[in-house]
């Protein structure tokens, strides 16, 4: 079966490119268009029957990537649905399963099964916890991870096939040498082995598995800076230009591309990042963890890189990659993943109004409306995360009067601004009233930058708690 790529290609608009024109509400032969020329990806493995499906490109709206899975102190499968569910909830566009410890199986193929969003993995993890070590992983068992990977219908791979044996002395002066989890694998296996990197020298022969699966391949930067001092360092941009090589060598063979940036990066070098990245990959759609643009705020980690995504999305960064108040501190649970997908689609959001994307908008100035008419009801349901705003606002002023009132508890009856401004307007003192109304029905906006977030077409999905009856989408809520 050909990929989204080579039916592109071919000028056939799929039905994952109508899906996806519908999602953007854009021109169902300007999505086929933009995936043709290597600018979009849409993630869709043939075996993924449960998938709605959605795109990544510079082109259409920010996306964000929401990291889960377990580790060898963590195995309850139950619970990794219940973190891939709170990630959907809270807006996650693609999730990533980057478990290492027990029952990795039982877990990919239950998040496949249960996601209604493409699910990434990195199998260099699994070969890693089937060999034992990082030295006694053989480019045979590597291939057959990622085989069977595709065959579980995982829609995207990182694969860290840039890192080779010449970039390796290039690291020796950083401040935190290689902090990728798959870069520092495939180093301490070249150093081992005295062999050039095996997913470099058989990147060809994986591709072929790619494209019969339709599985997108995610060039992962694994010498990407883990400090600022490290950033935009000679090793990182080795790596870079083998990435570019390396996406030309996919989409000749017909393979979905898209390719992994920096991690921690200055404010005023993210621009030239992403300026870089486009030039080295033909445009390729750049997915980027972060960047963290301080590194002084362990625990608050998710706002530090919230800042570096906003500046990386405005530059033309397609998909952002979350990251929680645990990162380098411990495994992100439930309430961790809230944190940071909140963080992230402020700072998807953000950039798709500030780079002017048709409609994007319109939910702000929804929302401010509804804040201007004192309709605490209306921005409950606008807001970002309705049950956080509700919660803060009860906690004060919890009777059903106060939805009525014309004040919060931060100012007061007395000193509402709004209040005070409604107030003259509504009395004729020479202010005109203002009446303007969004209708986010009409708005041109994709559906990410509407709400509520979380909506997806869950229909083919099991129901999710495994009790209740009937479709629902990963929230629990009602279907989009």
């Amino acid at each position: 079966m050909p990929t989204q790529l080579e039916r592109a290609r071919d000028g056939v608009v799929t039905s994952a490119m109508g899906r996806v024109a519908e999602r953007e509400r854009r021109d169902p032969e300007f999505v086929r268009e933009r995936v043709a020329d290597g600018r979009a990806v849409i993630p869709n493995n043939h075996g993924h029957e449960g998938l709605d499906p959605m795109v990544i490109g510079e082109a259409f709206a920010t996306k964000v990537n929401a990291n889960i899975g377990n580790s060898e102190d963590t195995s309850d499968p139950e619970a990794e649905l219940e973190k891939l569910h709170a990630a959907v909830h809270f807006g996650a566009d693609t999730v990533m399963d980057l478990s290492t410890g027990p029952d990795l199986d039982r877990i990919r193929e239950a998040n496949v099964a249960h996601s209604p969003v493409p699910v990434g993995t990195v199998p260099i993890y699994e070969a890693v916890k089937r060999a034992g070590s990082p030295a006694d992983v053989t480019r045979d068992l590597l291939r057959d991870v990622i085989e069977k990977q595709a065959r579980q219908g995982v829609d995207y791979m990182t694969v860290h096939a840039g890192v080779l044996m010449e970039h390796l002395p290039l690291t020796d002066g950083r401040t935190t040498g290689i902090v990728s989890r798959g870069g520092s694998i495939l180093a301490r296996w070249m150093e081992e082995h005295g062999e050039q990197n095996p997913l470099y020298v058989d990147f060809p022969e994986l591709c072929e598995t790619f494209r019969e699966h339709d599985v997108t391949v995610s060039l992962g930067d694994g010498l990407r800076p883990g400090s600022l001092a490290d950033a935009s360092d000679e090793a990182q941009f080795a790596e870079l230009d083998t990435l570019g090589e390396l996406t030309g060598v996919a989409q000749e063979r017909g393979v979905q591309v898209m390719v992994e940036g920096p991690g921690h990066v200055p404010m005023d070098e993210i621009r030239d990042n992403v300026d870089r990245q486009r030039e080295a990959c033909d445009g390729a759609p750049f997915y980027v963890l972060g960047p963290l643009v301080t590194d002084v705020a362990p625990g608050y980690d998710h706002v530090t890189s919230a800042i570096g995504a906003t500046e990386a999305a405005r530059a033309g960064a397609a998909m952002l990659c979350y990251v929680t108040p645990k990162e380098h501190l411990g495994l992100p649970e439930r309430e961790d993943v809230r944190e940071g997908m909140a963080a992230y689609r402020i700072a998807a959001h953000a950039a798709d109004v500030a780079n002017g994307l048709p409609g994007a908008r319109d939910w702000d100035d929804a929302l401010s409306e509804a804040r201007y008419d004192f309709d605490w009801r209306r921005q409950f349901d606008l807001a970002l995360d309705p049950e956080r705003a509700r919660e803060f606002h009860d906690r004060t002023l919890p009777g059903d009067n106060y939805k009525e009132a014309r004040f919060c508890s931060m100012c007061g009856a007395e000193f509402c601004s709004m209040r005070i401004d409604r107030d003259a307007r509504e009395a004729g003192e020479g202010m005109t009233d203002l009446d303007d109304e969004t209708d986010l029905d009409a708005s041109p906006a994709a559906a990410v930058n509407l709400p509520p977030v979380g909506t997806h077409d869950a229909e083919r999905l099991p129901a999710w708690p495994p009790e209740r009856e009937g479709p629902n989408d990963a929230s629990g809520e009602a279907d989009d």
